[in-house]
């Protein structure tokens, strides 16, 4: 009977140990269990901070280009809408028939005023000789000098006569008063031109600027002279300056325009909505990769990993957003192990496994990168 006793507790104590030693087992991959993630560190570098807004393109300039004569037929028309032109170049040829016979009598009214004068000049210098021999009077000396004035007068309307002819004939060439592109064509062959009225428009240069509309709580930080990234509706990426601010608000949106110059303008069409970023300064700023970051209940979280491998959920304060990168105000150490890849699956609390840090996968990339120079 104490043998049976003894068995079966021998038999007992042996299902108690195989049982502690399943649950262990079991239990050990529960402690193991814990979700894979990668870490970084803040990283320190030069942050620029930037003003976003939208606006629109414009032409820099542009140019109405009319006649200085009218009443006359349109000839020629050498140019057309998006032709680039040099300054100089003529765009529009009136009809010039009428002007040069008018600019031949003009030539022909001076030559007979040149001939008035000269026989008006001869007559006061013979009376001049004889002024002391009593053949001439005086009144008629008075006379001949009057005569020779109004010989003066009549040379010089003439004269005027011609170059205003002149004038005219040169006129009938109309020419652009600058370099550009033509933007819009009202002229044809055939219509009678009006002095003022408007044939052509060119865009000065080819230049075109954008102008964004900035609220007015940050018109102070835009200054002349700063970068500004503009992207147009169509991806197109733009880098120009800040030619001007304006000194005036518009009441009804709250907004003042700030000018940004354009010099590479390919692409960039007069009208086009665009977009863009103004750099107000540049300074060192601690940065997380944007996936790090976790906004829940109107806050920005990170989870930080602890000695014990768990994660702690700390609140920060972020601040501009560059390149994937968001830079971090406050709430963070240097030496911080930050979960970066698999944060938005966490809670504060849970326990984690680290399987990659940045400065591992920047050892692996060197690692990789020296196998392949060999």
């Amino acid at each position: 009977m104490r043998t049976l006793l003894t068995h079966f507790t021998l038999l007992a104590a042996a299902t108690l140990a195989a049982a502690s030693t399943a649950t262990l087992a079991a239990d050990a991959p529960a402690r193991n269990s814990g979700m894979a993630v990668s870490v970084t560190r803040p990283r320190a570098e030069q942050f620029s901070r930037t003003v976003v807004a939208t606006g629109s393109v414009y032409a820099w300039q542009e140019a109405v280009i009319s006649p200085e004569v009218g009443g006359y037929r349109v000839a020629e028309v050498r140019v057309d809408v998006g032709d680039k032109v040099r300054k100089g170049q003529e765009l529009v040829r009136l009809s010039d028939e009428l002007l040069t016979a008018e600019l031949a009598s003009k030539k022909a009214a001076k030559s007979q005023a040149d001939a008035q004068l000269i026989n008006a000049a001869a007559n006061l210098r013979r009376a001049e000789s004889l002024e002391g021999s009593g053949a001439v009077s005086a009144s008629e000396r008075e006379r001949l000098k009057s005569e020779d004035l109004s010989a003066r007068a009549r040379v010089e309307a003439a004269e005027s006569d011609l170059i205003a002819a002149q004038l005219k004939l040169r006129y009938t060439h109309v020419l652009a008063p600058d370099d550009g592109v033509v933007t819009s064509r009202m002229v044809v062959v055939g219509q009678i031109a009006q002095a003022g009225g408007e044939m052509l428009r060119l865009l000065r240069q080819s230049r075109v600027e954008w102008r964004a509309e900035i609220p007015e709580a940050r018109m102070r930080e835009v200054k002349v002279g700063q970068s500004a990234r503009v992207t147009t509706a169509d991806g197109l990426e733009l880098v120009g300056k800040v030619r001007t601010v304006a000194p005036t608000v518009q009441s009804g949106t709250r907004t003042g325009l700030v000018y940004v110059d354009l010099p590479k303008p390919e692409g960039a069409r007069p009208g086009m909505f665009a977009r863009g970023e103004i750099e107000i300064s540049t300074s060192a700023a601690a940065t997380l990769p944007l996936a790090s970051v976790i906004v829940r209940d109107g806050f920005s979280y990170v989870f930080v990993v602890n000695d014990k491998q768990g994660v702690e959920r700390r609140r920060i304060q972020p601040g501009a957003l560059r390149n994937g990168r968001v830079e971090v105000l406050s709430g963070l150490q240097k030496t911080d192990r930050v979960v970066d890849r698999g944060a938005g699956f966490l809670k504060d609390g849970d326990t984690v496994r680290v399987v990659e840090s940045d400065e591992d996968g920047a050892i692996a990339q060197a690692t990789r990168a020296a196998g392949d120079v060999k």
